[in-house]
């Protein structure tokens, strides 16, 4: 497991998928570190299109990223179950087919954050997702996140 997700994390997950063009953006703290806001996270999280194409192309990326993935899992993956949390890799990594606070992958593909070849969720999407979930680890970080979101907008 990892200590913490970091930026060459990211670029493994930002060529390997564009290798195979399986289409996601970054979700959660692991986008909103991408777009600069100053935190840790212990994974990466991904917003995943729904697809049965798209599942073909993200369990490839997966298995070439060096993941070994159960039958359980790749099926999973393939018929886009809600929420798929990887640990079986040289990274952890949430897969997230239906983030709570976002209606559909067309929604916030149509105006996701590009940085650096990364596909990143918008702030206002990274926030929306975090108030929904409503965990514990979400209300605490919120009001940094929301005023990251502020700065973000401002200086962008």
């Amino acid at each position: 497991m990892a200590e913490r997700f970091d930026y060459p994390q990211a670029q493994e997950i930002r060529d390997t998928f564009a290798r195979h063009h399986a289409r996601y953006l970054f979700l959660g703290k692991s986008g909103a570190i991408l777009l600069g806001f100053p935190d840790t996270t212990q994974d990466a999280d991904l917003f995943v299109e729904k697809s049965a194409e798209n599942g073909e192309a993200v369990v490839k990326a997966l298995i070439d990223l060096g993941f070994v993935l159960t039958t359980e899992q790749t099926n999973e993956i393939k018929r886009g179950k809600d929420f798929v949390q990887l640990k079986n890799g040289p990274f952890d990594l949430d897969l997230i087919f239906a983030p709570d606070g976002i209606e559909t992958f067309a929604d916030a593909w149509a105006h996701h954050v590009e940085v650096d070849g990364f596909p990143v969720c918008h702030p206002d999407d990274i926030v929306a997702s975090k108030e929904a979930a409503n965990r514990i680890k979400d209300r605490e970080s919120l009001p940094r996140l929301k005023k990251f979101l502020d700065y973000w907008k401002q200086h962008r």
